[in-house]
C-alpha cells in the first residue's frame, strides 16, 4: 500500500509539471509563436496525464484528457487550423483539466456536469474542424442546487497578505444564498488585540447552483493564509474534508537533465546546518586571528581551506534550494484570463524571464504581492476595449510580467499599457484623508508613491477585484519584509510599471562589517559602491539637510550611523573615519559615516522582527565570530527612515543652498 501511495503521489506531481508545460506552450500558441514542436509538446502532456490516470482508474479525468488529446491530434496533422478561438478553448479546457486533477488528488469529485459543456465544444470541434466556435461559458449544473458547509479560519497574518474576509464573503454571496456564523473564540482581550492580526473565523452555509469549484475559486488566493474545509451540508459524519488545492498552483516544469525528488524539509534542514557552520567558522577564524602565525601556520592554513570549502558548500546548497520563478509566474495567466473576463476586458499577459532562479523561501512569499499587483493592473490600469479604442490604443490591453538577475538581486517587474496613475485624484484623496499637508508640493514620483499609504484608494466604490489602498501598503510591507524594495513609475495615458527588487536568498549574504563606536554593523556588499576617507574641503553642510559629500561632480548626502543609532564614543568627523557610499534602488546614493571597515564576511541572516521587533533602517541581524549580535542594514529603508544627520560643528566650508 505504501508503494502504491508513493506512485500515486508521483503521478500527481508529474501532472502538475505537465500542466505547467502545457500552459507555457499554449500561451505560445495563442500568441502566434507556435511550431510543430510546440503542438507536439502539448499533445504529449495531455497524453501522459491520460495514460497515468488510466493506470490508477481515474476514469473521469482520463475521459476529459482524451477529448483534449483528440483536438491536439487534429492540430498536429494539420486537419485543424490554430486560430484564436481554438487557443482560447484549449486554455479554458486546460483550466478544467487542472481542476479535475486537483479534485482527484484530494479524493473529491466535481459535481455532475462540471465539464460537460467543454466536452461538447471539444467534440464539435473534432467533428467539424472548419465550423466557427461558439462561446463556452463556465459549466454549471443547471437547476441543481447544492448545499455546502464552508469552515473558514484565517491565519493570524491574513491581513498582511492583502486579503479582506468581508470582500471574500461578499464574493461568495454572488454564488447563491449564504448564511454566516461567526466564531469569536479566538478573540483576545482588548488590551491584547493587535489590529493587524485576524482573530475571527466563520462557518458559512452556501446554497448554490454553481459547482464546488466556484466556491473553491472564491478562496483561491487565501489558500496559504487560512484553514479551509468545504463539505456537502448533507454529508454523513462530522469530519470535514480539506478543500482541493488551488488548481493553478503548479511547480516548475522538469528540466531536461536527470533529476531526483528530495523532500523540501530535508533541504531546509541542510541549509540551517550550513548556516550554523558559517557561524562556527567565523568564530574559529576570530580565535585563529589571535594565534601567532609563526607557531600555528598549519592550523591557520587549515582554517582558510575550510572557509573556502564551506563557501562552496553553501553555494551548492543554496543552488539546490533555488527554484525558477516560473513556479509562481505559471499561476498568473489563469488569473488574468478569469479576472479580465469578469471585468469585461480584453487583456493578454506577456511573460519573460520565468527561468530566473531565486531561493524558494522568497518564491513562497511572492505569490500574494504579484497577485495583488496583477489584479490591481486589471481593475485600475487597463481600460475597457471601448475606452482603449477611443484613446487610439489597441483594443487588447497588455500586462508585462518579467524577472531578471541584476546586481546580485532579482528584479521582478509588473507593467501595463493602461491609463496610468491618476495623480490629481491620488493627491486630492491623500489631502482629504490628512495623509498629506494641504500646502505640500509633491513631484510626480512622490505622488505615485502615495498609493502605498495605508487606507488610500481612488476607487469610488469597493471592488472585490482590487483597490489602490486596499492592500498596496501591505504589498510594500511584504516586499520590505523580504529585504526587498518596490518602485513605481507611471505615465498618464501610457501605463504603470512596478519594480520589485529582492535578494536571491534570505538565509546567507555577503556583507562588509563596519565599526561604529563599540558596535558593529553589516552592510550588504551588493549595495556598496566604494569607500573612502574624504578631505575636509569635500564636506559641505546644506541648510536644513545636513552634510553632503562632493565627489566627482556629484553631491552625496551623508548619514552618520552613530547619530542614527545613538552610539556613544564614535568617530564624528568623516575625515577621520570612513564614508561608505551605498546605492539603493533607482540609483540613489548615500554615504554612511563609520569609524572603520572590519572586513568582508559571510553572515547568516536572522529575523530581527521575529526575535525582537522592527527597527527602522535594519533588515535583520547576525551572530559575529566573537558571539556578538550585529545589525544588518537595509540601505533603502535607512535612507527614508531619517533626515540626514546634522553637520558636525568643525565645518569650515560655507553652507550650500538647495534649489
Amino acid at each position: 500500500m505504501a508503494a502504491f501511495d508513493h506512485l500515486r503521489t508521483t503521478y500527481f506531481e508529474e501532472c502538475a509539471e505537465l500542466l505547467d508545460a502545457a500552459y507555457t506552450h499554449l500561451a505560445a500558441i495563442a500568441e502566434g509563436r507556435a511550431d510543430d514542436d510546440t503542438v507536439n509538446a502539448v499533445f504529449r502532456a495531455f497524453h501522459s496525464i491520460k495514460g497515468g490516470g488510466g493506470a490508477f482508474g481515474f476514469e473521469r479525468l482520463v475521459g476529459f484528457a482524451h477529448e483534449l488529446e483528440t483536438v491536439l491530434d487534429l492540430l498536429r496533422d494539420g486537419r485543424l487550423a490554430m486560430a484564436a478561438p481554438v487557443a482560447a478553448l484549449l486554455l479554458r479546457s486546460t483550466d478544467t483539466l487542472s481542476d479535475l486533477v486537483a479534485a482527484t488528488r484530494a479524493g473529491q469529485d466535481k459535481p455532475p456536469g462540471f465539464e460537460d459543456e467543454l466536452v461538447e465544444a471539444l467534440r464539435d470541434l473534432a467533428v467539424h474542424p472548419a465550423a466557427p466556435l461558439r462561446a463556452v461559458e463556465p459549466a454549471v449544473a443547471a437547476a441543481v442546487v447544492s448545499r455546502w458547509r464552508v469552515r473558514f479560519v484565517p491565519h493570524a497574518g491574513l491581513f498582511r497578505s492583502a486579503n479582506e474576509p468581508l470582500l471574500i464573503i461578499r464574493q461568495l454571496k454572488r454564488l447563491g444564498d449564504v448564511r454566516v456564523e461567526a466564531d469569536l473564540s479566538r478573540l483576545p482581550h482588548l488590551a491584547e488585540l493587535d489590529p493587524e492580526e485576524a482573530y475571527l473565523a466563520w462557518t458559512l452555509f452556501v446554497e448554490t447552483a454553481q459547482p464546488r469549484g466556484a466556491i473553491e475559486a472564491v478562496f483561491e488566493f487565501v489558500g496559504d493564509d487560512c484553514d479551509l474545509t468545504i463539505t456537502a451540508a448533507t454529508a454523513a459524519g462530522p469530519a470535514d474534508h480539506p478543500a482541493a488545492a488551488p488548481a493553478n498552483e503548479t511547480p516548475a516544469a522538469l528540466a531536461p537533465s536527470p533529476s531526483i525528488r528530495v523532500d523540501v524539509e530535508k533541504v531546509d534542514r541542510l541549509v540551517n546546518l550550513v548556516g550554523e557552520l558559517v557561524i562556527n567558522q567565523a568564530m574559529l577564524a576570530q580565535l585563529g586571528s589571535q594565534l601567532p602565525p609563526e607557531m600555528c601556520a598549519g592550523l591557520l592554513n587549515g582554517l582558510d581551506t575550510m572557509s573556502q570549502h564551506l563557501r562552496e558548500m553553501q553555494e551548492g546548497v543554496m543552488a539546490i534550494r533555488a527554484q525558477p520563478v516560473k513556479s509562481v509566474f505559471s499561476r498568473m495567466p489563469r488569473l488574468v484570463r478569469e479576472v479580465s473576463a469578469h471585468l469585461g476586458k480584453d487583456v493578454r499577459l506577456a511573460v519573460s524571464g520565468e527561468g530566473t532562479e531565486i531561493d524558494k523561501t522568497v518564491i513562497e512569499q511572492l505569490a500574494d504581492p504579484l497577485t495583488h499587483l496583477l489584479r490591481n493592473a486589471l481593475d485600475h490600469g487597463i481600460e475597457t476595449p471601448e475606452e482603449r479604442l477611443a484613446a487610439g490604443k489597441p483594443r487588447q490591453g497588455t500586462i508585462f510580467l518579467s524577472a531578471e538577475h541584476r546586481g546580485g538581486r532579482i528584479v521582478i517587474e509588473v507593467a501595463d499599457d493602461g491609463r496610468g496613475i491618476p495623480r490629481p485624484k491620488v493627491l486630492a484623496k491623500a489631502r482629504d484623508r490628512g495623509l498629506v499637508a494641504q500646502d505640500a508640493v509633491l513631484n510626480d514620483e512622490e505622488i505615485d508613491h502615495l498609493i502605498f499609504l495605508p487606507g488610500l484608494s481612488t476607487s469610488e466604490a469597493l471592488s472585490d477585484i482590487s483597490g489602490r489602498g486596499v492592500g498596496m501598503d501591505v504589498v510594500k510591507r511584504n516586499i520590505q519584509a523580504l529585504g526587498g524594495r518596490i518602485a513605481v513609475q507611471s505615465r498618464d495615458g501610457t501605463g504603470s510599471r512596478f519594480q520589485l527588487s529582492l535578494p536571491l536568498t534570505l538565509a546567507i549574504l555577503d556583507g562588509m562589517a563596519v565599526a561604529v563606536g563599540a558596535e558593529s554593523y553589516i552592510v550588504p556588499l551588493t549595495n556598496i559602491m566604494e569607500s573612502l576617507r574624504p578631505r575636509p574641503d569635500n564636506i559641505h553642510p546644506v541648510t536644513g539637510h545636513g552634510d553632503v559629500l562632493a565627489i566627482r561632480g556629484e553631491y552625496v548626502p551623508l548619514v552618520y550611523l552613530h547619530q542614527r543609532f545613538k552610539v556613544p564614543d564614535a568617530v564624528t568627523d568623516p575625515c577621520k573615519g570612513i564614508v561608505v557610499i551605498v546605492e539603493s534602488e533607482g540609483a540613489n546614493r548615500i554615504g554612511l559615516v563609520v569609524d572603520d571597515l572590519l572586513g568582508q564576511q559571510q553572515v547568516v541572516v536572522k529575523s530581527l522582527e521575529a526575535n525582537y521587533g522592527p527597527v527602522e533602517g535594519v533588515g535583520g541581524a547576525t551572530v559575529l565570530g566573537d558571539g556578538r549580535v550585529a545589525l544588518i542594514l537595509d540601505v533603502s529603508r535607512l535612507k527614508t527612515a531619517s533626515t540626514f544627520s546634522a553637520p558636525v560643528e568643525r565645518r569650515a566650508a560655507p553652507p550650500m543652498e538647495l534649489h
